[in-house]
């Protein structure tokens, strides 16, 4: 299973990485060189930053690399630092969890209004769902790390899963 989400999210962030590399490229070469840009440019940019972030976000989940502040565990007790994880690893499976479903119903108002981007019209709500599966899935990723041993090691002592 950690393999089909690195897999999958990781595609996911390169290619559209990738895009956004191009059409910028594209972009401002057409700007510089033709005197115009790509129409809907900026739309298109956006939409793929969207992807890039939240398909990296269960791999920052899986992997231990959210930003941590540890500059007192060295002084804490393991017991402590154990109970520190789990709490760690509930409050950010509530808050994926949570902000996933508001996600959703956020999809389901846009998709019956009919929201689209500005310019190239564009649907918005597959962008809303797809964002709230990815946080969906991060949040299910901190109720697993929640429930392992080693739940919540830092990445210089290696994957959880």
């Amino acid at each position: 299973m950690k393999r089909i989400i690195e897999s999958a999210c990781g595609v996911t962030a390169a290619v559209a990485l990738f895009a956004i590399m191009a059409l910028t490229f594209f972009d401002v070469g057409g700007r510089k060189l033709l005197s115009n840009s790509i129409p809907g440019s900026l739309e298109l940019t956006e939409l793929l930053m969207v992807a890039v972030i939240f398909a990296a976000l269960p791999l920052v989940s899986l992997r231990g690399e959210h930003v941590v502040f540890d500059s007192l565990d060295s002084k804490l007790p393991p017991a402590f630092r154990t109970v520190q994880r789990g709490i760690v690893h509930l409050l950010c499976a509530v808050a994926m969890l949570g902000l996933a479903w508001l996600m959703w119903r956020t999809g389901n108002d846009f998709r019956a209004s009919g929201e689209t981007t500005a310019q190239l019209g564009i649907p918005k709500h597959p962008f809303i769902y797809g964002m709230s599966v990815l946080c969906g899935l991060a949040g299910v990723i901190h109720l697993i790390l929640l429930g392992r041993p080693d739940a919540g090691r830092h990445e210089h002592e290696g994957p959880v899963l």
